[in-house]
């Protein structure tokens, strides 16, 4: 679905009230942890969904609104006056321009890592489907993820384990990046997963590029291959569920390593319509 086919009729003000940077200050990347407050009681969104965010746009173009959509990034609560906090995880983002080389400020993203607590904001939707638990509560889940996709698997994992009551299934977290101090929300600036490092249920992965600094490919054949046996074994069991959230070229990247582990592109490419068929392959790409 393109971004100008999604409805931005309905429209909330919403206001900042904490933004903190969640990577290290000597990481060449800025991405800001942002809590905003909607202020309408109308409003709701669940875990696994999206919110649009409408920066202002240039006026000189006759653009009203710039928009963008953004991951919830951890559970949702009510404030007492019944309005609800989200957050949402936010990389300031720069583009090129192919012919001339200029580079210049991503619209939305320097928007919103610019704001400070008070400031105010619009927003729209929710959109996209829930992350559901599974009915089954001893299913394994397999999260795999890179950058900002992290986003969606936070606030997932946080409502497994404490709103899930039921869940006692196994949880395995694939996670791509550049380097260790780019994993968000699992380096030395917020590791919100260090809460469950402890359960034997819950295994992290790391998925650092073979290039730090020159390439956004995620090493994903050493940290899947070196589990293919055992992660085979597990797609074959009808109690697995597998989610994958960040950009688009994570697919064509997953699908090459998932081929040879499978033994050629035919075997898996069936295999991974069987799961979808299933619904135990779900996507969350942009």
């Amino acid at each position: 679905m393109r971004l100008q086919d999604y409805d931005t009729k309905t429209r909330y003000r919403a206001t900042v009230r904490a933004s903190k940077r969640i990577t290290a200050v000597d990481s060449h990347e800025e991405v800001r942890d942002i809590l905003i407050e909607v202020e309408s009681q109308e409003f709701d969104v669940a875990v696994g969904q999206n919110i649009g965010v409408l920066a202002p746009g240039q006026a000189e173009m006759g653009q009203e609104y710039h928009f963008r959509l953004y991951s919830i990034a951890d559970v949702p609560h009510s404030t007492p006056e019944g309005y609800l906090q989200i957050r949402i995880c936010v990389r300031r983002c720069n583009t090129i321009d192919e012919f001339t080389g200029e580079q210049y400020p991503g619209v939305a993203s320097n928007y919103l890592c610019d704001l400070t607590r008070g400031e105010t904001l619009t927003i729209t939707g929710p959109y996209g489907q829930t992350f559901e638990a599974p009915s089954d509560p001893d299913a394994t889940l397999i999260l795999i993820c890179a950058g900002t996709g992290i986003a969606p698997f936070r606030a997932f994992v946080k409502y497994l384990y404490s709103e899930a009551c039921d869940f006692k299934g196994r949880v395995w977290l694939f996670h791509g990046g550049q380097t260790g101090i780019d994993l968000l929300y699992r380096n030395q600036e917020k590791d919100d997963f260090a809460l469950y490092y402890d359960r034997d249920t819950f295994e992290a992965f790391n998925a650092l590029s073979n290039r730090p600094g020159w390439s956004e490919t995620a090493d994903w054949g050493a940290a899947i291959e070196d589990r293919g046996e055992e992660l085979c074994r597990l797609l074959s069991e009808p109690t697995t569920y597998v989610y994958v959230a960040g950009l688009e070229v994570i697919r064509d990247q997953l699908d090459e390593v998932m081929a040879e582990i499978a033994g050629s592109n035919q075997t898996w490419f069936r295999w991974k319509e069987d799961l979808e068929a299933e619904g135990r392959w779900i996507e969350l790409l942009y």
